[in-house]
C-alpha cells in the first residue's frame, strides 16, 4: 500500500474532519481527523500511511517476502534471523497467549490452513486432519533466542492476523498525537480507535453491528480515549450439511466456534486489548466471556445471540451517552 491508494480528498468537511480511504491489511480502513493546516495533515499521512506499508510487508504471511513468511518458509530446517520490530510482534503474541490462557495461539497458521475457505465449502477436513494441525499449531513450541526465532517442525506456522490489525491501529494513533492531531478516528477493518471529538461532539459515533442483520446496526456508542473491537461470524460463515460455521476457530478444539454467538463488541483503551477480549468473548462463549470481559480493568462488552443482547455493567453507559447526545 502506498499514498496513491487513497480514494477520497482530505479538503475539511464543514466540521474541519479530514477524510481518507484506502485498503490496507486485505481489507477496507479509513482514517477520519481534524487539524489545522494542509501541511500537517499531509506529513501525518506520509508517516502514517508509509509506516503501515512497511507493516504490512514485514507482517502479512500472504505477502512471499515478508519476515513472517521467510519465519514461516524455515519451519523445521533453520533459525531465522529477525529485527527488533518483529522480536515485540512476538513478545505481543506471547502475552496474548498467555493472557487467554491459550485459547489465542499466534502460532495457529496450520490450523487455518485446514479451515481454507477456498475449500472448507465443499468439504469439511476430517477430525484426524484436524488434530494433526492442532498438534502443529502450538506456541510453545516456537523456539526463541535474541535476535532470532525458530519453528522446529515443518508445516508449523505464525499467523498475526489475531492482532496485528489492532497493533496497527494503536501505532497509527500514536503518530497522530506526535504530529499534535487530537481529533481522530482510525478505522481498519472495523478495528477502531477513536480520540477527541468529531467537530459536533466531544466524541465519534460508532455503530455497533448487528449480529443477526449484519447490514443494521443495534445501537451506537459515543467513543472518545477508547478502541472499539468486534468479533461475530455475520460476515465470514458457510453452512455445511445445515450445520452453521464461522471463520473463528476456538484453538482448545481446532474447530470453528459453534455456540449461539454471533457478534461481540469490546470497548478498551488500547486497539490490541479490545480485539484480543473481543475474539476471546466470543471464542469462550456468554456466560465465560463476559466474566473474562469484567475481570479485566477498562474492558466493556456486549454480547449477541439468538436469545438477545447482553453487556458488561459499564458498557450501556457508552451508549446512553450516544444516544442523549445525538439526538
Amino acid at each position: 500500500m502506498t499514498n496513491s491508494a487513497i480514494q477520497v480528498p482530505i479538503e475539511p468537511d464543514s466540521r474541519g474532519v479530514r477524510s481518507v480511504s484506502f485498503r490496507a491489511l486485505g481489507t477496507a480502513c479509513a482514517i477520519q481527523f481534524r487539524c489545522k493546516d494542509k501541511k500537517t495533515a499531509l506529513k501525518f499521512l506520509a508517516e502514517a500511511l508509509g509506516w503501515l506499508g512497511a507493516f504490512e510487508a514485514k507482517f502479512s504471511r500472504f505477502k512471499p517476502d515478508s519476515m513472517v513468511s521467510q519465519i514461516n518458509k524455515a519451519a523445521g530446517k533453520r533459525w531465522v534471523e529477525i529485527d527488533r520490530e518483529m522480536e515485540q510482534m512476538l513478545d505481543m503474541g506471547d502475552a496474548m497467549q498467555r493472557l487467554t490462557g491459550g485459547i489465542l495461539d499466534p502460532a495457529m497458521l496450520p490450523l487455518l490452513r485446514v479451515w481454507d475457505w477456498k475449500i472448507v465449502h465443499e468439504r469439511l477436513p476430517s477430525e484426524a486432519e484436524v488434530q494433526q494441525a492442532l498438534a502443529l499449531s502450538q506456541w510453545k513450541d516456537v523456539e526463541r533466542k535474541l535476535g532470532k526465532v525458530y519453528l522446529p517442525r515443518v508445516g508449523m506456522g505464525l499467523d498475526f492476523g489475531g492482532f496485528g490489525k489492532e497493533h496497527a491501529v494503536d501505532q497509527l494513533i500514536a503518530i497522530a498525537r506526535k504530529h499534535g492531531i487530537q481529533d481522530i478516528l482510525v478505522d481498519l477493518g472495523r478495528d477502531i480507535f477513536a480520540m477527541g471529538g468529531n467537530g459536533l461532539h466531544p466524541f465519534w459515533h460508532v455503530g455497533i453491528q448487528d449480529g443477526i442483520q449484519s447490514e443494521r446496526c443495534i445501537g451506537g456508542l459515543a467513543v472518545s480515549g477508547y478502541a472499539v473491537c468486534a468479533s461475530g461470524d455475520y460476515a465470514r460463515r458457510f453452512e455445511h450439511s445445515g450445520v452453521r460455521y464461522g471463520h473463528i476457530l476456538d484453538h482448545r478444539t481446532g474447530w470453528p466456534v459453534r455456540h449461539g454467538l454471533r457478534a461481540v463488541t469490546v470497548l478498551a483503551p488500547t486497539c490490541l486489548v479490545a480485539g484480543i477480549y473481543s475474539t476471546c468473548v466470543f471464542v469462550m462463549g456468554r456466560t465465560d466471556g463476559l466474566q473474562f470481559a469484567e475481570s479485566a480493568t477498562g474492558v466493556e462488552a456486549c454480547v449477541q445471540d439468538d436469545q438477545g443482547t447482553i453487556t458488561t455493567r459499564n458498557f450501556r453507559k457508552h451508549q446512553v451517552q450516544a444516544a442523549e447526545k445525538t439526538t
